[in-house]
């Protein structure tokens, strides 16, 4: 890193000497600018402006000691007042700050903290831009996969392409998901399972022309009742459920969450996210006992 300019350094010193009046603010203005205590004390006992012209050139001796000067200069250039209220001539401490201000915009340290602070921003701005743009892109190869499941005249591989595609849906969203597993016993077909606002899920997924009846969705509480109490379940119809089923599991102790192929794809097409979707559907049932409350009411709110 470049020194900085003869005539900078000499119009820091005379900042420090003319924009306080007792040593101590002095000090903690060194401090809050990352210059060590070592180098502070080394010299407090002498004169303000001997005491600071010391601090610079110790601070000059090393790249560490540069980037410190740096900060002490954009921190100098940044006070709109003076640091130190007891200061007997106001006049002559804000004089020297004009004059380093104008100084330091000659020869680009201001202008070039403020435009890399302004390339900084437009490089998370474009970030930001490509993970909206690259999340876009994926949702719509999800809408492409699940459009080719509703012509897709093997059901049985429908439901396995409903497996993967829930499977990068939530990892699209930044939850992690388990793909279709058995239980060590071999007992239990586990369609997913997935971790959310410190609550374990299992899944059962579904998609084929029968809707799901009580005994189905009867075998999937019975698989959460086998795990820990705080388990929950989410079961995902694409062609949906009866309301005299799922009133059979509303309510108190319910357990299951219910979504069909219509509220999927209000977040495949990007009108609500899947974790604003799942918040809705876990408040509603929390709250109401409702475990099948349609996604757009939320996606319209």
């Amino acid at each position: 890193m470049k020194y900085l300019p003869y005539e900078i350094i000499e119009q820091m010193i005379q900042c420090f000497g003319k924009c306080f009046h007792y040593k101590d603010p002095m000090a903690s203005f060194m401090r809050s600018c990352d210059v060590p205590s070592l180098i502070i004390n080394k010299y407090r006992d002498l004169p303000k402006f001997v005491w600071a012209r010391r601090v610079l050139e110790d601070l000059s001796i090393n790249e560490d000691g540069l980037i410190i000067q740096r900060k002490l200069l954009t921190n100098l250039c940044k006070l709109r007042d003076l640091p130190d209220k007891e200061v007997l001539d106001r006049n002559a401490g804000l004089d020297a700050l004009r004059k380093l201000k104008r100084l330091a915009q000659e020869n680009d340290f201001i202008i070039k903290e403020e435009k890399e602070k302004e390339n900084i921003q437009k490089k998370v701005n474009q970030e930001k831009l490509t993970l909206v743009l690259q999340r876009a892109k994926q949702l719509e190869e999800l809408r492409t996969l699940f459009n080719n499941c509703v012509i897709e005249k093997n059901r049985q591989k429908a439901g396995f392409i409903l497996e993967d595609l829930l499977k990068s849906l939530f990892e699209l969203n930044d939850i992690e998901y388990r793909k279709s597993f058995r239980t060590t016993e071999n007992t239990q077909q586990i369609d997913g399972y997935f971790r959310f606002d410190g609550f374990d899920y299992l899944v059962e997924a579904k998609w084929r022309k029968e809707i799901p009846n009580v005994a189905e969705i009867a075998g999937f509480k019975y698989k959460l009742e086998t795990k820990i109490d705080s388990t929950r379940g989410l079961f995902v119809s694409i062609n949906g459920f009866r309301e005299e089923v799922i009133k059979e599991f509303s309510g108190k102790g319910t357990k299951i969450i219910f979504m069909d192929g219509h509220e999927l794809m209000l977040i495949l097409e990007g009108r609500i996210t899947l974790k604003d979707g799942l918040r809705y559907k876990i408040e509603k049932a929390v709250q109401l006992g409702e475990p099948n409350s349609p996604l757009y009411l939320a996606s319209v709110n």
